[in-house]
């Protein structure tokens, strides 16, 4: 079981849902960092009947989904159960594979700082990742700061795990993008 739920703790399984829920007010350590934030959008994510995190999207002004990596936004990952730090970022490299292939030295360099970041999470801990346009990352843990990764191209491929046209999971997208209003897939053929 332990497995099962480290292997949905990011997003990677076709068996995997999305659930919306209600909004909540800006997180304090987002005040000062994207003062004027809207709520984009909220899912909760299943794995096979367990609650894994609820995932929550807050973008500044001119925000355009298709260029997500050109604007300043906040993904927070309230989670639902408990997940060791260290399998958070392996799991984490795993899902940026899916957007663009990286070198063998920027897989080992990312692990490396997310495993130095990303604590061991609880049920009812917080991590916030502040996308900073032309920069990198900014992260944090229940309110309290962590680090940051100033790397542009990580950063891209990391918040892509969640807003990349190529993510594994396009419902959680759609759902974090509800105020972007992306157009849904077509079924038509030409």
């Amino acid at each position: 079981m332990k497995k099962a739920a480290a292997f949905a703790l990011l997003a990677g399984s076709a068996s995997l849902l999305c659930m919306p829920i209600q909004a909540t007010p800006l997180p304090q350590e987002l005040r000062a960092a994207l003062p004027v934030a809207t709520l984009s959008g909220q899912a909760k994510m299943r794995f096979w009947g367990f609650e894994v995190y609820q995932a929550t999207l807050w973008v500044a002004p001119g925000f355009v989904e298709a260029a997500f990596e050109q604007s300043a936004f906040a993904l927070e990952l309230d989670y639902l159960r408990d997940f060791k730090g260290a399998d958070i970022a392996r799991r984490s490299i795993a899902e940026m594979r899916r957007q663009t292939p990286m070198t063998l030295a920027q897989e080992s360099a990312w692990e490396h700082q997310m495993r130095a970041l990303f604590p061991d999470v609880k049920t009812g801990d917080r991590i916030t990742g502040v996308h900073q346009p032309a920069t990198g990352a900014v992260f944090w843990s229940n309110g309290r700061l962590l680090g940051e990764v100033r790397d542009p191209a990580f950063a891209k491929q990391f918040f892509g795990i969640w807003l990349s046209a190529q993510t594994s999971e396009p419902q959680l997208r759609r759902a974090l993008l509800a105020s972007v209003k992306i157009p849904a897939p077509t079924d038509a053929a030409p």
